[in-house]
């Protein structure tokens, strides 16, 4: 029984066949840069990430994935602040076998932990386009996000992003949907949810919009013992 968790959080991780940026968490600040690593069910493997702030209002992003889904390019950009509350704009284009372009609308919120680290909350709208995915076909998908970061060293984001003409929203946690069956219309026969080829989700399955990652921090600092 011990080996049930890690055999089905690698499958997880190896059937994903999208994927998205890590953001930050706080608010830019010009020519501050953070690097780490990311680990997601959406990417076949974990990745690198690197973010530097351009301005105090805008940031660009960039991650390398192993051996390269999951690399990709973003922008951010501060369109609203106020005290401890930002909205923030992030577009993005990631390399992987259904590539997608996101446009995401933030909203963050801060709050300081009795250590003095900004503890750091948000919600987010995602948009996300796949143009040309594993079985050549596009897909558009609508959705939310949440995440926080509670200590500097490590965070959580997890969302799903949903295309209404791929998958019938009463399908969604139906486990045996065949889009092939009768019961369905017929305009959802022509869109597998697997690739023939590699058995890989396609851009129209449900797991290409599910998003869970943890992301770390490496140039975070690194928590002292008191000595007495």
């Amino acid at each position: 029984m011990r080996w049930v968790i890690p055999i089905d959080l690698c499958f997880l991780i190896f059937v994903g066949c999208a994927s998205h940026p890590v953001i930050n968490p706080h608010l830019p600040e010009a020519g501050k840069s953070r690097k780490g690593y990311a680990l997601s069910v959406e990417n076949v493997a974990p990745y690198m990430w690197y973010r530097k702030g351009i301005s105090d209002k805008s940031e660009i992003g960039f991650r390398v994935g192993l051996p390269i889904y999951g690399t990709g390019i973003d922008y951010s950009r501060v369109v609203f602040h106020k005290e401890n509350k930002w909205d923030l704009i992030n577009l993005a284009w990631s390399l992987n076998p259904n590539y997608n372009i996101d446009a995401t609308y933030y909203k963050f919120k801060t709050n300081k932990a009795d250590n003095g680290y900004l503890k750091s909350r948000w919600i987010g709208f995602r948009g996300m386009i796949i143009q040309n995915g594993i079985t050549n076909n596009s897909s558009n998908r609508l959705g939310l996000l949440m995440g926080f970061q509670s200590n500097p060293r490590w965070g959580v984001e997890f969302g799903y992003f949903h295309d209404p003409a791929s998958l019938p929203i009463k399908q969604l946690f139906n486990p045996k949907y065949d889009p092939s069956s009768p019961d369905n219309p017929p305009r959802f026969a022509d869109k597998p949810m697997k690739d023939s080829a590699t058995g890989f989700p396609s851009e129209f399955s449900r797991l290409t919009g599910l998003s869970l990652s943890i992301f770390f921090d490496i140039d975070a600092p690194k928590k002292k013992n008191d000595k007495k």
